[in-house]
């Protein structure tokens, strides 16, 4: 066991667009104040139970990135930015509120899932989770944080899932909650999921993220 990588799998904290409802995707959304505060109450939550991180990585966008570096900074941790830690392209989806896309792009939702020009699912999860296991085998024996967003979470949790057999539906995935994970080198374990204890109101699932009828309803 001493060989296993454990990862925590983190979600950015909140904008304004998560706020509204308005999809990201690729485009480049700062943290809202809120968000920002969520993101120090993980950082003392990690210091408060004197969690061990070795390693701070994050997606390259603004909202994963700043998440990253205010949880890195009581660490005295360098974030190293990836952008294959990326939200899914969703092309000119991103900007839009849900009912937007469905007066803008006829046939959203019922006859397609992404418009033209957006990155595909298999794309996306195989990018993601391709990155996860490479920092896994790089950080053989250490804790490492992975800042990241909802869709990406989601889209690892399900591969793992595949992997062990298990059927179970994926939640939704909070901001800055904590999902960690175990890699042993053959077998991934799920350890813990969406856990937002350290936020003090409990946050209920935004209008993006609750178990979709696609996957592109988790670009957030």
């Amino acid at each position: 066991m001493h060989e296993s990588t454990t990862l925590y799998l983190i979600r950015h904290g909140e904008t304004e667009w998560n706020r509204i409802g308005r999809w990201q995707g690729h485009r480049d959304v700062p943290l809202s104040d809120l968000g920002r505060e969520q993101a120090r109450a993980l950082a003392e939550r990690l210091a408060r139970e004197q969690v061990r991180i070795d390693a701070v990585y994050a997606s390259d966008l603004r909202r994963a990135l700043e998440t990253a570096q205010i949880l890195a900074a009581p660490l005295q941790l360098e974030v190293v930015a990836l952008p294959a830690l990326r939200e899914i392209d969703i092309g000119p989806w991103s900007g839009l509120t849900r009912a937007e896309i469905i007066e803008r792009f006829p046939g959203a939702f019922v006859e397609y899932d992404l418009p033209p020009g957006s990155e595909s699912h298999t794309a996306f999860t195989e990018r993601v989770f391709e990155a996860l296991v490479r920092l896994a085998a790089e950080h053989r024996g250490q804790r490492i944080a992975v800042v990241t967003h909802g869709g990406a979470v989601r889209a690892a949790l399900r591969v793992m899932q595949q992997l062990n057999g298990d059927e179970q539906p994926v939640p939704h995935i909070g901001n800055t909650s904590i999902t960690e994970v175990r890699y042993t080198g053959k077998r991934w374990q799920v350890l813990r999921c969406n856990d937002l204890r350290h936020l003090r109101m409990p946050q209920a699932p935004d209008l993006l993220a609750p178990e979709p009828a696609n996957e592109a309803d988790s670009a957030v």
